[in-house]
């Protein structure tokens, strides 16, 4: 610690010494008594020591503070305005740490609780081939329909995890919105034909934007209308050049939830209790349509349907 202190503030030592010195020449080359010289130093040499003193103990404090950093409030001992300055730096970093640190709480925490929706997700597809393989009743169309929920999940878990890691992979170029579409309902076709839901789509739209991205907002907002219509149900899409609009004849969603379903984890009941819906699709159709540069909005009405609609923001 001393060796510290001296190199602090061996600057000021020196220019003492050196002072010393030259009032040594000036008594020396103008032929003054010696002893006033040594008085002289020695009264001097006790100032030195009253500001050595408690500049070694503030210094000394200084360092074990720095040192530790277990309180920042003792920061505030430091007083010099270069001191002051690196103290300011010292509490915007510490800012920073702390919101980083808070950030990545909620990120651990959004995360686990998706985890635990997607094995509750997970647990019914399983459950029910299970089933079918424990009564030896398999249905083909129906393990397909389990199976491809459960492909569905997991493309809903890999996509989660990318915007955790902030992937900005967005790619964009002019899509016809109406082959992205086609696509979906295509996939969809044993789930449509198990539930006799019948589909439309009508118009055009030509959209500058990430084909990949947007056929993945596109289909989580097409499979919850399937998922929540009822058996023999409509879904009707139409097409325009500065919109899309995706109405169903569904259960609908409680109007209490709707300013809340693209919450991240937001579970509501689609109007019966048996109808456990997670909003991990539509938060995560949030915020890719967000980075799109398009905005949804959603109006629905208990056992008559949902209406959703897109477009263009106007940011």
């Amino acid at each position: 610690m001393i060796r510290l202190f001296i190199k602090e503030y061996k600057s000021w030592y020196i220019l003492y010494f050196l002072l010393l010195f030259l009032n040594f020449l000036v008594f020396y080359l103008v032929h003054l008594p010696l002893d006033y010289f040594i008085t002289a130093g020695w009264v001097s040499l006790g100032f030195l020591l009253l500001y050595t003193v408690p500049s070694y103990l503030k210094f000394k404090r200084k360092i074990e503070i720095l040192q530790d950093f277990i309180y920042v409030n003792e920061l505030n001992d430091l007083q010099s305005p270069s001191e002051l300055a690196y103290l300011n730096v010292i509490q915007k970093i510490l800012s920073q740490s702390d919101f980083s640190q808070q950030e990545l709480i909620k990120q651990k925490e959004n995360l686990n609780q998706m985890i635990k929706m997607w094995v509750h997700q997970m647990k019914i597809p399983l459950s029910v081939l299970s089933l079918m393989d424990q009564t030896k009743a398999y249905d083909k169309v129906e393990g397909k329909i389990q199976l491809f929920k459960m492909e569905n999940y997991l493309k809903q878990l890999l996509t989660y995890l990318k915007f955790s890691d902030y992937n900005d992979d967005y790619i964009f170029e002019q899509v016809q919105v109406a082959d992205l579409i086609k696509q979906i309902i295509k996939s969809y076709a044993y789930v449509c034909i198990s539930k006799d839901i019948s589909i439309s789509v009508s118009g055009r739209c030509k959209l500058k934007t990430d084909r990949k991205w947007l056929s993945f907002a596109l289909e989580q907002i097409i499979d919850n209308a399937i998922k929540y219509s009822k058996h023999g149900g409509n879904i009707k899409i139409e097409l325009r050049d500065d919109s899309i609009e995706i109405s169903d004849t569904g259960i609908g969603i409680l109007e209490a939830d709707i300013n809340r379903i693209f919450d991240d984890g937001f579970t509501g009941f689609n109007g019966h209790e048996h109808q456990k819906a997670s909003g991990l699709g539509l938060y995560m159709t949030k915020r890719v349509l967000n980075n799109l540069e398009l905005e949804i909005s959603i109006t629905s009405e208990i056992e008559k349907g949902t209406n959703v609609t897109i477009t263009k923001s106007k940011r």
